[in-house]
């Protein structure tokens, strides 16, 4: 049987206001609180609320048979709670329903893997209290911010009891002749492994609007009979996993409501149920559906789901990314000294990884969707604003 895994990515940053040199020791705001209230009530008004409906929707109508996995940060919650309330609510409904995982995360979406292992499990750890105490659901399965993954981060992951799977980027140059179709193991065997499908995934996600797209328009029986054809070289018997990964966002803000996403989404479920031999799973069921004996693979360099290159590059590319981060990890450790909760707040709220991604500096298709998500005039500003507002950390932690 081929399982269709859908999980969102549900994320927020706190964005920057225009921060100048005249701003640091002034106790200025960091914050632009009007810009991401702005962005929290577009959003939920044309992806968040309108989605959810839907899926709550189409949950109670299959009876279960489809299944539905969040993962959502620590920032888009606390930015729920100020700004959509409501929107907090509708996630509510959904997970009550029984037919929704939520995975684990960092609580900022920050890359603190890559630069401090007790700050990533003091967010990991974070996030599955907020988890608990919001939703009461205990996570087991792990995504990294962005899909970032390595050997290490198993590692990691495995030493936090309850996590049994971690997703992450199906890189043709690290699976090579394996298909993403399986549940893998990690190096040393210890923990699931699933793999993004990224050209399905990214048809929903990019490609559903493009009038220039040869298979433009993407109708959901075309859609599902693709699905279908995966599993024509399967003869063994063995369950496979089609991981359709994405932001959430894509229903409503990236892909507007005009280009007919909403209406593909309600129709989806219904067409896959049709058949027998596809359906819908959680993540976590990859422990009890891997009916073979599962490989292990190894990642010795991190990869991601960003950009063409599916490496750090989004957000580690070029000079200013690398002297903002490492400034910025250069100050954790005195911040933590200092013992000033609001200040290590600050501090992480500064660690989401979208500060670093508006300052990438590429060319081309992914330079235009890095210009889309960012809210400033360039990938220098960005860089100016954020090395301002580490100045502004460094006078209160002098204070």
């Amino acid at each position: 049987m081929l399982n269709i895994v859908f999980y969102f990515q549900v994320h927020q940053p706190y964005r920057l206001r225009h921060y100048n040199v005249l701003d640091i020791g002034q106790g200025s705001p960091m914050f632009d609180d009007k810009l991401n209230g702005e962005v929290m009530r577009k959003v939920a008004e044309k992806c968040y609320l309108p989605t959810n409906k839907l899926l709550l929707e189409l949950i109670k109508e299959h009876e279960g048979r489809f299944k539905i996995t969040f993962s959502i940060t620590g920032t888009a919650i606390e930015q729920f709670k100020l700004y959509s309330p409501e929107t907090l609510d509708s996630f509510k409904a959904l997970v009550d329903t029984g037919h929704v995982e939520l995975l684990g995360e960092t609580y900022y979406h920050s890359l603190a893997f890559l630069y401090d292992s007790n700050e990533f499990l003091d967010q990991v750890m974070m996030h599955r209290d907020l988890m608990q105490q919001e939703f009461g659901y205990f996570t087991e399965t792990f995504r990294n911010t962005e899909l970032i993954y390595q050997d290490r981060l198993s590692d990691l992951v495995f030493e936090i009891p309850g996590f049994k799977t971690l997703l992450t980027e199906g890189v043709d140059r690290v699976l090579q002749w394996r298909s993403p179709l399986y549940a893998y193991k990690n190096y040393n065997k210890r923990i699931n492994l699933l793999f993004k499908y990224y050209q399905l995934a990214d048809d929903i996600a990019f490609r559903f609007s493009n009038r220039d797209w040869p298979e433009f328009p993407l109708t959901v029986e075309k859609f599902v009979s693709w699905i279908d054809k995966l599993t024509l070289n399967e003869n063994k018997g063995r369950n496979q996993f089609l991981n359709l990964f994405m932001d959430y966002e894509t229903f409503g803000e990236h892909q507007w409501a005009s280009t007919g996403i909403f209406d593909f989404m309600r129709h989806f479920p219904g067409e896959v149920l049709k058949n027998q031999h596809l359906g819908f799973a959680f993540p976590k069921d990859a422990t009890d559906l891997s009916n073979y004996q599962q490989e292990s693979i190894s990642f010795p360099e991190p990869v991601s789901w960003a950009d063409e290159e599916r490496d750090l590059s989004a957000w580690l590319e070029n000079d200013m990314q690398h002297n903002a981060i490492e400034t910025l990890y250069e100050l954790f450790e005195r911040v933590k000294a200092k013992g000033d909760p609001e200040l290590l707040k600050t501090t992480r709220m500064l660690s989401t990884s979208d500060h670093f991604y508006y300052m990438c500096a590429k060319y081309f298709q992914d330079g235009d969707v890095h210009k889309y998500f960012s809210p400033y005039d360039s990938p220098d500003q960005a860089y100016i604003y954020y090395i301002n507002a580490l100045a502004e950390l460094e006078e209160r932690l002098l204070r």
